[in-house]
């Protein structure tokens, strides 16, 4: 690391990890010694001012200002290199990531999907095809809605949480959501993105160093947008082969969900639930505790107790 570099550790940036990142970290390099150039400057200028102009040294305001060019000279100068900045830089960079994919039997692709506070990750099984998902299949066991009677998907991985990739392997995350605007940012890999519902925006990358780093949302979506993190794993191809192994495992002693015409084992039946108002007209649910009462109409007979056994009538008179 260079000495120039030293300001983006100093503001808490975390180390490059991508094939790519240097390039932005220079990029930020230079905003911020160009920024803290304009604050010393201004501030100096600023000062300056508050002593040359006090009012005890002149006491009646000069309303034709600044006579001379300088300051006309330094404005330019700060539009110029601001322009420069981002027309020779910023925008050359940002369209190789938006228009430069890597090909497509090279790049792990997957499905990266954002939901309230969570990141869902789907990737295909060896067949290298995704399966086909439906929200009417979405459930606690199967958040991404796979449908159980596609093919394509039976080999699928579905992960929450936590994502394994491969070193020094271009990987393609395409962002989607399942219920408001998210942000998928990974900093130590420099990249970044939107999760829009309706939407599959694809961002890439190409991790160039092993280890566990954070990912965060960057969008404010709710209550619980502060927890919204999870971690990205960049292992060795052996480590990942390892993972993808285990994960097929685990996917493989997961059952199905039950059709949503099927109530699970275990389940109460269909019906009003306890404690609740019948609406208006409704007959009243009888009572556990209590008899039912006759049809209107139908006598109620007396209960009368039986005679004791022993005794005799008495008799009449």
């Amino acid at each position: 690391m260079n000495s120039l570099a030293l300001i983006n550790e100093f503001l808490g940036q975390p180390p490059n990890a991508s094939s790519h990142g240097y390039q932005i970290d220079h990029i930020l390099e230079f905003c911020h010694w160009f920024m803290a150039a304009l604050f010393v400057g201004w501030s100096a200028f600023f000062i300056f001012v508050l002593i040359r102009f006090r009012k005890r040294v002149h006491p009646g305001a000069d309303h034709l200002g600044v006579r001379s060019g300088i300051s006309t000279h330094l404005e330019f100068s700060v539009v110029l290199i601001e322009a420069v900045l981002l027309l020779g830089f910023a925008i050359p960079l940002w369209a190789k990531r938006v228009n430069q994919f890597p090909p497509g039997k090279d790049a792990l692709v997957v499905h990266v999907v954002a939901q309230q506070f969570n990141f869902n990750y789907h990737l295909p099984g060896p067949d290298g095809q995704f399966g086909r998902r439906d929200v009417g299949f979405v459930s606690n066991s199967n958040p991404l809605g796979l449908d159980p009677n596609d093919p394509a998907g039976k080999d699928d991985i579905v992960t929450s949480g936590e994502l394994h990739v491969p070193v020094n392997r271009p990987m393609v995350a395409e962002l989607s959501s399942k219920d408001v605007i998210h942000d998928y940012f990974v900093p130590a890999m420099r990249i970044g993105g939107d999760a829009i519902p309706g939407s599959l925006i694809p961002i890439w990358f190409t991790p160039v160093k092993t280890g566990s780093y954070e990912v965060i949302c960057a969008q404010l979506c709710g209550l619980g947008h502060y927890g919204m993190k999870g971690t990205l794993v960049v292992d060795t191809p052996q480590d990942y082969q390892a993972w993808l192994k285990e994960r097929a495992e685990l996917s493989g002693t997961q059952t199905a969900p039950p059709p949503p015409t099927q109530r699970p084992a275990g389940e109460p039946p269909i019906g009003p639930t306890p404690g609740t108002i019948p609406p208006p007209g409704a007959a009243k649910p009888p009572n556990p505790g209590e008899q039912p009462h006759p049809p209107g109409g139908a006598p109620q007979q007396s209960q009368q107790n039986p005679p004791q056994p022993g005794s005799s009538p008495s008799p009449q008179l």
